[in-house]
C-alpha cells in the first residue's frame, strides 16, 4: 500500500496470510523466514504471501439480533481485531499504521458541513448534527474489496435522518462526502498515494436507505481513531472503501460525484461498489473471502447478505457495468 505501481500490481485476493502470521511478520522477517511482499489495496489491508488456510466453516453461527431488528448470521469480530487491522491511508498504507499513527488526530471540536442542494446549509458543530436524531445500534458485516470481511457492532444515527434535517431540494440527486484534509494530523496525505482528500458518494436514494449509518461508535464506545472517528459513513452492502471515514463535508448534488479509488483506478473500482460476487475484481475472485478474527472461508453473498433490503435500489440496472 505505498504506490500506485505496486497497488495495481499483481498480487492476488487469495494470496492472504492470516492475521496470526501477519502480526508475526517483522520476526519471521528477522529471522530471515519470510520475504516481504507488499500489495496496495482500498479494502481493508495488505495482502502478502499465504500461510496455512483454515476449511471452510461447517454451518452458520448463532444469528446476532441489533435492538431495531436487523441481524447478521456471524459472530462480531473481536474489538482488538477491528481495532487494530484498519485501513486508513491517511495514517499510512500498512496494516497497522492507523492504530499506530492515529493518535495525532484531534476529534473535539469537530465540525460537519452540510453543503449543496438543501434548504438549510451550514457548518455545524458535530454535537448539533446529531442532535435530535435518535441513536441507533446496529451489527452488520463489513465486506472488503480484496477478500477480507469483519462483522461490527456499529453506534450511530441513520444518514437519512440526518439529511431531512436540513431539507434536500429535488435536485439532490446524489449525495458527496469528504473526509479531513490535515497533513499535520493525518501524515499519510503528506505523500501521494491517493489524491487528497478522500472522497465517496452515493446516489440519493441509497444514502436515504435505513441501513446506512453515520456512526459514531462501535463496540459500545467511542469510535477509536483507526477507525473513522469522530464520524464515519457505514454502507453495509458495498466494499468497505466506501464507508468514508472522518467526514467533514456532506454535499447534495445534481450530478454523479468523483470518488477516489474511482478516480485511482476505474476500471477496477466503480462508483457503485456493491458487493458482487459474481464481478471479480480484474486480479482476483471475489466469489469467497474469510473473516477476521476466525479467518474460516466463506462464500461471498449478493449485496453482502442485504439484498433483500437493497436489491430493489438496482432493479434494471447492468450490475456487470455498473460496478
Amino acid at each position: 500500500m505505498l504506490i500506485r505501481r505496486n497497488r495495481l500490481g499483481e498480487s492476488r485476493g487469495r494470496d492472504v496470510t492470516d492475521r496470526g502470521s501477519y502480526l508475526r511478520r517483522r520476526e519471521l522477517l528477522q529471522a530471515g523466514t519470510v520475504a516481504a511482499a507488499a500489495l496496495l489495496l482500498p479494502g481493508c489491508g495488505r495482502a502478502e504471501e499465504a500461510g496455512a488456510k483454515r476449511d471452510e466453516a461447517s454451518g452458520p453461527k448463532s444469528p446476532v439480533r441489533s435492538p431495531d431488528g436487523f441481524t447478521t448470521d456471524e459472530t462480531p469480530t473481536p474489538f482488538e481485531d477491528a481495532s487494530s487491522y484498519n485501513n486508513f491511508y491517511e495514517f499510512g498504507t500498512d496494516k497497522e499504521d492507523p492504530s499506530e499513527n492515529a493518535s495525532s488526530l484531534v476529534t473535539k471540536p469537530w465540525s460537519v458541513a452540510i453543503e449543496g442542494e438543501v434548504a438549510k446549509p451550514g457548518t455545524v458543530p458535530l454535537e448539533t448534527l446529531l442532535a435530535a436524531t435518535p441513536t441507533v445500534e446496529r451489527v452488520y458485516r463489513l465486506r472488503c474489496v480484496e477478500a477480507w470481511s469483519m462483522v461490527i457492532p456499529w453506534r450511530g444515527v441513520p444518514l437519512r435522518d440526518v439529511l431531512a434535517r436540513f431539507e434536500p431540494t429535488s435536485r439532490a440527486k446524489y449525495v458527496a462526502f469528504r473526509t479531513l484534509l490535515d497533513p499535520e494530523q493525518m501524515p499519510g496525505q503528506r505523500r501521494s498515494v491517493l489524491e487528497w482528500p478522500y472522497r465517496e458518494g452515493l446516489r440519493m436514494d441509497e444514502a436515504l436507505h435505513p441501513l446506512v449509518l453515520l456512526a459514531t461508535g462501535m463496540y459500545g464506545r467511542d469510535l477509536p481513531n483507526q477507525n473513522g472517528a469522530p464520524l464515519r459513513l457505514v454502507v453495509p452492502w458495498k466494499y468497505g472503501f466506501k464507508s468514508i471515514k472522518s467526514v467533514v463535508s456532506i454535499r447534495l448534488q445534481e450530478t454523479q460525484p468523483e470518488t477516489t479509488w474511482n478516480m485511482s483506478a476505474p476500471s477496477e473500482y466503480g462508483f457503485y461498489s456493491n458487493v458482487n460476487p459474481d464481478v471479480s475484481h480484474p486480479r482476483w475472485s471475489q466469489a469467497r473471502e474469510k473473516r477476521i478474527g476466525d479467518f474460516h472461508r466463506t462464500r461471498t453473498l449478493p449485496f453482502n447478505g442485504y439484498a433483500e433490503q437493497v436489491a430493489q435500489l438496482y432493479a434494471g440496472m447492468d450490475l456487470r457495468a455498473n460496478f
